[in-house]
């Protein structure tokens, strides 16, 4: 990399630390909106890594990892450069809600556009100050409303560059996934950038050990690339090429059997769905030999609803 990251046309030299001000936009009530990137810069040049939460607003387990990170100073390596932006979607942060005033999903509005609406201006600035910087990122996410995930990794394995980061960050799940257009993965590798999507708990609420186990894998990852000298013991993940959500096929009342990480058989039973007044028992069964990585925990369904996230290799 040069010897100047270059951020809203503030340079960040070697050995450096700075936090960046990007001026995204202002509120009706004309409060300015600013989006904090925080800069490390080790005093020996080397890869350059972007850990970003809150790209969803109230995906907390993402921000909470970023955090947590900056405040036990494991974002400061020893080479390259690790740039930190614990909420991308500060609006929605704001508001405990996963878009943006304009109703969009940030992540299905890359690249963005100068003129565009909120969400392709947060895409746009993001397209264009950060991620000509940077080599690697990973991306943390949470699930939504009631649906809990497993920790897992989210990479192409179509990448050999992908699929070798997702190795060495060891998460409990590699999952692969499959480019998603418009998505922020998707935008950053057209540009030759591979990110991480790191997956775990769900919206509003923490995750434990999803959170850390985030922090194991990112210092693993940074050890991979030589920006750290020391990190956690390496996981082996296990490994899924499928995955697919089952689904009810009946209004009912979700009774799990089913816990996060846990490995089932073809056909095994995970659950049933009953009906308030005695009459319905449908069983809930596996489609394949895998495991459960993602869980509806709110137990009152619709048909069609999704039950469980199942994965799976072929």
């Amino acid at each position: 990399m040069p010897e100047f990251i270059t951020i809203n046309k503030e340079k960040v030299g070697l050995a450096e630390q700075k936090v960046i001000d990007l001026n995204i936009a202002r509120l009706p009530t004309y409060t300015t909106i600013n989006l904090p990137v925080l800069v490390y810069r080790a005093p020996k040049d080397g890869p350059v890594l972007l850990l970003t939460g809150g790209l969803h607003g109230d995906e907390v387990n993402g921000v909470e990892i970023v955090r947590r990170m900056i405040e036990r100073d494991i974002v400061i390596p020893e080479k390259g450069t690790v740039i930190a932006i614990p909420i991308v979607n500060i609006y929605g942060f704001i508001q405990n809600s996963r878009g943006l005033p304009d109703g969009k999903d940030i992540n299905r509005s890359f690249p963005g556009a100068k003129g565009g609406s909120l969400a392709k201006l947060l895409a746009y600035t993001l397209m264009n100050e950060i991620i000509p910087e940077i080599d690697y990122g990973i991306d943390f996410h949470t699930g939504g409303a009631a649906r809990a995930n497993y920790p897992q990794i989210r990479c192409t394995f179509k990448s050999k560059k992908g699929k070798e980061l997702g190795d060495a960050f060891g998460a409990p799940v590699l999952m692969h996934s499959s480019l998603i257009g418009k998505s922020f993965r998707s935008a950053a590798h057209k540009k030759g950038k591979e990110i991480l999507v790191y997956e775990t708990g769900e919206s509003l609420r923490y995750d434990e050990f999803g959170i850390e186990e985030g922090i194991k894998g990112t210092q693993r990852l940074m050890k991979h690339l030589g920006m750290i000298k020391e990190a956690p013991k390496t996981n082996k993940s296990k490994t899924f090429t499928n995955s697919t959500w089952i689904r009810t096929k009946n209004a009912g009342l979700f009774i799990t059997k089913a816990d996060l990480g846990e490995m089932f058989n073809k056909r095994q039973v995970l659950g049933s769905i009953k009906d308030p007044y005695g009459d319905l028992n449908s069983r809930v069964q596996a489609p394949y030999d895998g495991m459960v990585i993602g869980l509806n925990n709110c137990p009152v369904v619709n048909k069609g609803d999704a039950l469980i996230h199942f994965a799976y290799n072929k």
